[in-house]
This record gives structure tokens, C-alpha cells and sequence, in this order.
């Protein structure tokens, strides 16, 4: 499996990376040994997570959600389907959120 995630950082910037260990993953954003920009602005929490069983999958999903604006960002973390900002970009059913992740 593996997982694009987004993460809320201190400056209530929001992160968005992909892995294939969720939880070491984010152990590591937390200790300021995972991206340069989590280095820098301090990753707090988990905020969305979606699994996929492809690592192309993932990474395309990590594309768009970067391409969004904070405020769709934010929708998404809110509860919006990923269909209505993909539709025709990436299928969206190959992806399936998990609820809450534990931090």
C-alpha cells in the first residue's frame, strides 16, 4: 500500500507528501528529519490520508493536491470528495481516505 497524506504545520501551512509507511513517515516530519519544508515549518499533525495500492497513484494524487489552493486544500480536509477538484484529471476511485489516523 502506499499513502498521500497531508499535514498541518505550526504556521498552519498545510504539507502534502506520499510514503509507503504512514507512521514512520510522519515519525519523522515530527522529528524534523522528513522534507525540507516540514524541516523548517514544524509538521503538528495529521490532517487527511489516502491509501492507494499503487506508488504511480500516489504520487499523481500528491501532484494535484499540491496544485490546489489552500482553501480547496482544506476542503479536502473537510470532507470534500476528491472528484469534485480531479474529475477527469486522475480516477478517483482508485483511492480510498482513511477516516483518522492516529498522531
Amino acid at each position: 500500500m502506499y499513502y498521500t497524506y497531508m499535514l498541518r504545520c505550526l504556521d498552519n501551512s498545510i504539507y502534502t507528501g506520499m510514503t509507503n509507511d504512514i507512521e514512520k513517515r510522519i515519525e519523522k516530519h515530527k522529528k524534523g528529519k522528513g522534507a525540507k519544508y516540514t524541516k523548517s515549518h514544524h509538521a503538528e499533525k495529521i490532517e487527511a490520508v489516502w491509501r492507494s495500492k499503487e506508488k504511480s497513484l500516489a504520487c499523481k494524487l500528491e501532484y494535484q493536491i499540491k496544485q490546489l489552493t489552500k482553501k480547496q486544500k482544506e476542503d479536502l480536509i473537510n470532507g470534500a470528495k476528491l472528484s469534485g477538484y480531479f474529475k477527469g484529471k486522475i480516477d478517483c476511485r482508485r483511492y480510498y481516505k482513511i477516516k483518522r489516523v492516529e498522531d
